[in-house]
């Protein structure tokens, strides 16, 4: 997530925004979870601070889920994209997602996407194509021309594919989900 970080901000430096992209490793161990973050703002970002109050978050990993502060300061408009072949329901958190915009919660299979176009389960790439369809806070075009900028070959190429698997995939759904929620009001 790393890299996937580094990557959300090269797409919106693409985008000529301005973004700040930084790790938090907490207890320095072989396995231990990492967190990344990234700031993306219209104007410059002068503070340093880690991130209290996330806007967004993609879990890469969902064993995650269940840690008691990883939904620490994400308020009921913000954006979930978990990386995962369940829904919410199975990943029991049908109770947490209540409070929430349904269509900005959404799950998307991004290391079944990276193993499949990258022979690799690094759902990294796949993982920002969804948040661009989530989100819109970076265009996919951006997304791929940061992943085209950062690797080469048979590796970008099968991130590309995979970045965009995700984004068609996660856009297909949150148009479904914002259709259902019409239906129902």
């Amino acid at each position: 997530m790393v890299t996937a970080a580094e990557l959300l901000a090269s797409a919106a430096f693409g985008e000529d925004r301005h973004a700040q992209a930084f790790p938090s490793f907490g207890s320095e161990r072989m396995g231990a979870p990492v967190m990344s973050f990234c700031r993306i703002d219209d104007k410059p970002i002068r503070t340093h601070e880690p991130v209290t109050e996330p806007d967004a978050l993609i879990i890469q990993d969902p064993t995650l889920l269940h840690q008691a502060d990883l939904f620490a300061g994400l308020g009921p408009g913000g954006y979930m994209l978990v990386n995962s072949t369940r829904g919410f329901g199975e990943l029991g958190m049908d109770e947490f997602v209540r409070g929430f915009h349904r269509d900005r919660l959404l799950v998307v299979q991004a290391s079944s996407l990276a193993m499949a176009h990258l022979g690799r389960p690094l759902p990294g790439a796949a993982l920002l194509g969804g948040f661009a369809a989530l989100t819109w806070a970076v265009s996919l075009d951006s997304v791929l021309a940061a992943i085209n900028e950062r690797f080469a070959g048979k590796v970008a190429e099968g991130n590309a594919v995979a970045a965009r698997a995700a984004f068609d995939f996660v856009r297909d759904e949150r148009e479904a989900l914002t259709e259902e929620a019409r239906t129902d009001a």
